[in-house]
């Protein structure tokens, strides 16, 4: 009823028109002396209509969520070039349970498989450990802006990880705390406006993600509603600014490296949205994040500058049927 009323408002009984204001002579009176049996209408150019873009949830009405992270790193450290890459596919089913009296959804996320490519300096690093977290489950709780307040599940979900790889516990505790769950699950259901917006409209989001000894992450999005497109799905631009901040010198230090100061700076990081405001969810989306700069981190005591360009790519579709085993 609020999309309904909303487009109506904004266009008029007549698409364009608005019923024209003034006496009730040039409303009512000269309408029938014309021979209109209607109301008068002032009429305007048309301009793209008026939408409510909003996810669209069913309780018991499982979708399935496929995303593809590629991140492509050369860093030059002592003189030497080091490549990196990495290809990570996560396919997961998001199943919503309920909406309580304010209107908080309660939402069962399920990793119903995962692809992982890692490769440094031209070698292929082995992650096999990484499918033990198939099957792994986490209970979203999202608000009615459709932001992820709290995640349910992140322990188990680490210790997992922790029993195929124990050495790596202490690191895996930072950059898998609950927050870092929640921007991992984020991306998708974020780009709602939780209002109307009509061809050129923009609003924001800002994400802070604090990793403790490698540092914090401040990142703003800009969306930008760019209207329909010709099969009706609603375009929307994402423009992505990050700032890096250099972690506390206190940080507790988990890493072989301590970073000292760092000087990065993100460019040409922007992406696209494709919304189906019928059925109430992102068709597809995609996200590039480029960051170029310099740190100075110390090893054994000794100081080394090191510079870093890398780019991410982040792709996300979205389908009723689940993905998985399909050929």
């Amino acid at each position: 009823m609020l999309v309904v009323g909303d487009i109506a408002w904004a266009d008029g009984f007549v698409r364009g028109c608005r019923p024209a204001r003034g006496s009730l002579f040039s409303r009512r009176i000269l309408p029938r002396v014309l021979g209109r049996r209607s109301p008068a209408y002032a009429c305007a150019p048309k301009s793209d209509e008026t939408v409510w873009i909003r996810w669209k949830f069913e309780v018991g009405k499982t979708f399935y969520m496929i995303m593809n992270t590629k991140t492509i790193e050369d860093m030059i450290v002592l003189g030497q070039k080091v490549s990196q890459a990495q290809d990570v596919t996560y396919y997961s089913s998001f199943t919503p349970l309920e909406r309580d009296k304010d209107l908080n959804w309660k939402i069962k996320q399920r990793i119903e498989g995962l692809k992982m490519e890692v490769e440094i300096g031209g070698n292929n690093i082995p992650s096999d450990f990484y499918k033990a977290l198939i099957g792994s489950e986490f209970m979203l709780t999202m608000d009615k802006n459709m932001k992820i307040t709290k995640i349910q599940g992140g322990g188990e979900f680490l210790k997992k990880l922790v029993k195929e790889n124990p050495q790596a516990e202490p690191l895996l505790k930072i950059i898998l705390s609950d927050e870092a769950l929640k921007q991992m699950s984020d991306p998708a259901f974020s780009v709602v406006p939780d209002k109307s917006v009509k061809k050129g409209d923009s609003w924001t989001k800002t994400a802070v993600l604090n990793v403790g000894p490698i540092g914090t992450f401040d990142t703003n999005y800009k969306y930008t509603y760019e209207g329909s497109e010709e099969n009706k799905l609603r375009k929307i631009k994402l423009n992505i600014t990050l700032k890096y901040n250099s972690p506390d010198p206190n940080a507790v230090g988990v890493l072989p490296f301590k970073i000292m100061k760092a000087d990065l700076t993100s460019k040409e990081s922007n992406g696209s949205i494709l919304f189906d405001s019928t059925k109430g969810r992102v068709v597809s989306s995609d996200m590039t994040m480029h960051l170029t700069g310099t740190l100075t981190i110390e090893i054994g005591g000794a100081a080394s500058d090191v510079t870093l360009d890398q780019t991410q790519t982040t792709k996300i579709k979205t389908t009723v049927e689940n993905p998985i085993g399909k050929k």
